[in-house]
């Protein structure tokens, strides 16, 4: 799972992101809101931790202005003010739930994941392009009825393959579902991901799925 935090405080900033990476997520930080809504409208995440006292533009502002533009991904709002009204108004501008400093870690994790279920229960948990079945719960993949182990970032691929079937999925976007920020862009990467892919996905005589459009990125069809 990917998510983007935006906090200013640099010792909270540090310890959720190294403890949501412990715990198996992709993490983007960033401490200011101009920085935060550009993380946000360019990359695709599961959720966004958000603090209202931010720097340049403050948290609820960021909210409304991802609100505004259609962005429903969920937002988790991480802040010290825990009065009636603040709850209330970034409820009202979009925010999906309300966690008040100092909180636990444990806490903020099971609220992410709360999260994420909601966002996966709202659609279909099985995605069906021609044989192949992608269960988005479980995460797992089967082919003509056979299972098909994947790795993590196999997954990720597909996934966002699948969820895009028939449009072209390029090297950068792929790159975003995968990787944080600050990795540094390797479309060799990316190409012996899409190779070990093709090679399970393939097997046993099975037709292609997923095609190169070359200079543009990769399509997954039904054959």
């Amino acid at each position: 799972m990917r998510v983007l935090l935006i906090e200013d405080y640099g010792p909270l900033r540090k310890s959720v992101t190294q403890g949501l990476r412990e715990a198996g997520f992709a993490v983007d930080a960033t401490k200011d809101g101009d920085e935060g809504l550009a993380y946000a409208e360019a990359g695709d995440y599961d959720a966004i931790l958000l603090d209202l006292m931010l720097p340049k533009m403050d948290g609820l502002t960021l909210l409304k202005r991802l609100r505004e533009s259609g962005n429903a991904v969920h937002i988790l709002v991480l802040t010290a003010k825990d009065t009636l009204e603040d709850r209330v108004t970034g409820l009202n501008l979009g925010a999906d739930d309300y966690l008040v400093k100092p909180f636990a870690f444990e806490e903020l994790l099971a609220r992410i994941h709360a999260l994420v279920r909601r966002k996966y229960n709202a659609k279909s948990s099985t995605i069906r392009i021609g044989d192949l079945q992608i269960d988005r719960t479980a995460k797992t993949v089967s082919r003509a009825g056979h299972p098909i182990d994947l790795t993590a970032h196999e997954y990720s691929i597909l996934e966002i393959l699948a969820l895009k079937a028939e449009s072209v999925v390029t090297r950068s976007m792929i790159w975003d579902r995968i990787y944080t920020f600050d990795a540094e862009p390797n479309s060799n990467v990316i190409e012996v991901f899409i190779g070990n892919l093709r090679k399970k996905l393939e097997r046993d005589g099975l037709p292609r799925l997923i095609h190169t459009r070359r200079g543009l990125g990769y399509v997954l069809r039904e054959p």
